[in-house]
Formats: structure tokens, C-alpha cells, sequence
């Protein structure tokens, strides 16, 4: 399993952080040892000073693909679900100062919360991209938006993807954060909703 992850997928969150809006979808990877386990704390690495929380629509891969068409990729994923894409902020910002990967600020041992929940995207009526989602940062939302809001839908994330690189079944797909994100400190509590359910909760230690 590999974790898939878009970066600057909705505009205000692109200029939040000072970035011009991509004309075509970023992405990059996080290694399966980024998951955090299920029911575990979020421990702050200690070699960061500032981790961001970046809630995410996911989306997982349902067959293997190469070179998928936008117009046949809603047959590569049946479910829908939500995650975190923890950041140090701090250490990405040095490594793109001097023009180098991001990984170590992104792909860290726990830096990706999987919701153990995934929901069909058939059961939405209207449509799963209506579908509002929201994180809670010690009981206030401070993320919140729709698939609807993206730059690039995420049939368009697939095919994109699936260009460059195989998408194998299993493989999890986060589709970009919206605007809101923010540091984390220990003690602080963090809830995702989808469709207004609680997706998952994770608790913040130093």
C-alpha cells in the first residue's frame, strides 16, 4: 500500500501558506509506516518545533490502473473516508529554501491518520462530492469544506496519478487539504467529520 497524497488541492489553502495555485495536481508520497496506529497518540517528533494538522477527503483504490482516462476513473475507487496529513511545517519550510524533497517533514512514522471507517460513495444522495467534511481541534471546527471546493476533482487526481506511476488496489489517495491549518501542541484533541460522523479522534502528546 502506498499513500498517494495532493498537495495546494484547494485555493485559499494554497494562499494561506504563500503558494501560487498549481496549474496542474502536486503530488507525492508517504510510505505505509507513516499510518498512525489505530487508537494511538500522535507523539510530536522531537526534532520539529511546529506541526500542522491538514485534514483530508480520502478516497482508496478498488484495482490496479496505469494511464487511466478522467472519464473512467470513478471505476477505480468505491469508498470514501478521512484522514490527517500531519506536517512539520517547520522542517519543510527549510528543505524547500534550499530546493530539496519534502519527505522528511511529510512521510515521518505517523504522520498519516487513517479513519478505520470508509463510507460508498453511492449511499450520498446528491452526490459523495456534496458531501461536507470537518476537523475539530479540542471541540471547534477549524477545517471544513466539500470535494466540491478542490482545484481538481478527484477523478481528474487519478488519472493524473496514474500516468506516472501504477495505482495499485489498496493504495490510499489524499486528495488535498482545505484552508485552516494550524500547529498542534501536546494536550490538544483532534476530530474529523464526514457526513457528520465522528471519522476519528486523536489526541496530541509531546
Amino acid at each position: 500500500m502506498k499513500l498517494i497524497c495532493i498537495g495546494r488541492n484547494y485555493e485559499e489553502h494554497a494562499k494561506e501558506l504563500g503558494n501560487a495555485v498549481p496549474s496542474e495536481p502536486l503530488f507525492f508520497l508517504k510510505p505505509d509506516s507513516a499510518v498512525l496506529a489505530h487508537r494511538h497518540p500522535f507523539y510530536i517528533p522531537q526534532w520539529t518545533q511546529d506541526v500542522h494538522y491538514e485534514v483530508e477527503l480520502l478516497v482508496r483504490i478498488n484495482r490496479n490502473g496505469k494511464a487511466v482516462a478522467p472519464e473512467f476513473a470513478h471505476r477505480y475507487f468505491d469508498e470514501i473516508s478521512l484522514g490527517i496529513d500531519f506536517t512539520a511545517r517547520d522542517v519543510q519550510a527549510q528543505a524547500k529554501a534550499k530546493g530539496h524533497p519534502w519527505e522528511k517533514a511529510k512521510a515521518f512514522d505517523g504522520s498519516a491518520v487513517i479513519s478505520r471507517k470508509w463510507m460508498d460513495k453511492q449511499a450520498f444522495e446528491g452526490g459523495w462530492e456534496k458531501v461536507p467534511f470537518a476537523l475539530r481541534k479540542n471541540g471547534d471546527i477549524v477545517q471544513s469544506a466539500t470535494a466540491e471546493d478542490m482545484l481538481f476533482h478527484v477523478h481528474d487526481l487519478i488519472s493524473h496519478v496514474s500516468h506516472y506511476m501504477t495505482l495499485k488496489m489498496g493504495d490510499v489517495l489524499f486528495t488535498g487539504t482545505p484552508s485552516g491549518v494550524g500547529p498542534v501542541a501536546p494536550g490538544d484533541c483532534l476530530e474529523g467529520e464526514l457526513a457528520d460522523q465522528t471519522m476519528f479522534k486523536v489526541n496530541v502528546h509531546g
